[in-house]
């Protein structure tokens, strides 16, 4: 930054000198490990519970139905708290946004142990999704690399894959609230990724309150849109339309116009939202199908789908890793060939192996394209706006994730 500073800019200082917010703000006493331990858990308040809402409906004398909104509380949190924890590392710096993230989710997290009812377990899991959806974007920003930022999307997609069974496990050694409390994993790197130290660029424009209402305003519509188009369909694009005559008015507000403006950022967020539909999709499709084509049992269905998950999650790693030198075309590209491979290969086939293949093609394709495209996403923009496009990348990610199944059901249902 020769030749002048940017005045809605100011850098926090490092103690052993002035430096850039690039070369710490990538972590640079923060090894990968801890990055993906701070991502990694969030996954657990999505999937972790799948198997043991019929024991917490029982015993708190409810509906498996009205037990479920514990994890609709959850998507909707990490969806609404990804923009505005993103908005909160901006203006306040890393530490302020991980100490922020990290009270949201041990409260919610104590709350989760020890409600009474219902309606305080949706709190505290809501609680944990903001949290969660703050650390998050917190390790994507700080991912330094290709690699790094690999590790980081690995960790996401292997936990969601383990999750459900290690939340069953964990349910029958310390109960089912303990699975709820899962997402709290995450703390243990807390410590570890203050002490990095990381520096980061703070926005000093005034905080933009009505763009924020209005970006929490438009997710909630568009969580909502796969479950109830009809009422949320209005509302979605009348935040849409108001957004974006803020963003007119502000373009140094809430959402920064210069994130929006770049054409690696817009491509890659919204190629990763198309293989989170197409993943997600299929792991709501595909379990009734290898019921019907293999005479499995439900039980059977569910570990066997959880192998190539695994398997996505796990090799999703070294594919970044192999596709980290290669052009930003080329990455368009794979992914999505792959998804798009999955997908024909769910529609055509009949047999456990090509259905169970065709969910390792979509997994694959989705962990990887997340990991590579957070990548160049972040590369596009300045570094002082790199919290503000993680949360944004995230929020594509998070919404295809919700839309895939709404579709998947309507597909197959």
């Amino acid at each position: 930054m020769s030749g002048g500073q940017d005045p809605a800019v100011v850098r926090t200082r490092d103690p052993e000198g002035d430096r850039g917010a690039d070369a710490r703000g990538a972590a640079q006493g923060v090894p990968g490990v801890w990055l993906a331990l701070l991502a990694g858990p969030m996954s657990f308040g999505i999937a972790g519970s799948a198997l043991v809402l019929a024991d917490t409906a029982r015993d708190l004398g409810t509906t498996v139905d009205a037990a479920t909104w514990i994890v609709t509380a959850f998507g909707w949190a990490i969806a609404v708290g990804t923009p505005l924890m993103a908005g909160l590392q901006r203006r306040r710096g890393t530490p302020a946004a991980l100490l922020t993230g990290a009270a949201l989710v041990l409260l919610g997290a104590a709350l989760t142990v020890v409600a009474p009812a219902l309606p305080l377990l949706v709190a505290g899991s809501a609680l944990q999704g903001l949290g969660a959806a703050g650390l998050t974007t917190i390790a994507m920003s700080l991912a330094g690399s290709a690699r790094v930022m690999g590790l980081v999307t690995a960790s996401l997609a292997t936990i969601g894959a383990a999750a459900p069974l290690t939340g069953d496990v964990v349910a029958g050694l310390l109960g089912w609230r303990a699975t709820l409390a899962l997402p709290a994993l995450s703390l243990l790197s807390v410590p570890f990724v203050l002490r990095g130290r990381p520096v980061t660029s703070l926005s000093a424009m005034p905080f933009d309150l009505v763009g924020a209402v209005l970006v929490t305003a438009l997710v909630t519509a568009l969580v909502v849109l796969p479950h109830a188009w009809q009422a949320a369909s209005g509302a979605a694009v009348a935040a849409g339309v108001l957004l974006a005559l803020r963003l007119r008015a502000r373009p140094d507000g809430f959402v920064p116009t210069v994130v929006l403006r770049a054409p690696v950022f817009l491509v890659s967020a919204g190629l990763a939202f198309l293989l989170a539909v197409v993943n997600f999709g299929m792991i709501y499709a595909l379990p009734p199908l290898l019921a019907e084509h293999s005479g499995w049992s439900r039980g059977q269905v569910g570990l066997a789908i959880t192998w190539p998950l695994l398997f996505g999650g796990l090799a999703s790693y070294p594919v970044i890793a192999a596709t980290a030198r290669g052009s930003f075309g080329a990455a368009a590209v794979v992914f999505p060939v792959l998804s798009a491979a999955g997908g024909v290969l769910a529609v055509l086939g009949r047999g456990p192996v090509a259905l169970l293949a065709a969910q390792a093609l979509a997994s694959v394709a989705a962990a990887s394209g997340q990991g590579a495209y957070a990548a160049r996403a972040a590369a596009a923009v300045p570094a002082s706006e790199r919290p503000t496009a993680m949360g944004l990348f995230n929020l594509a990610y998070l919404l295809g994730a919700a839309f895939g199944p709404a579709i998947a059901t309507l597909l197959v249902g």
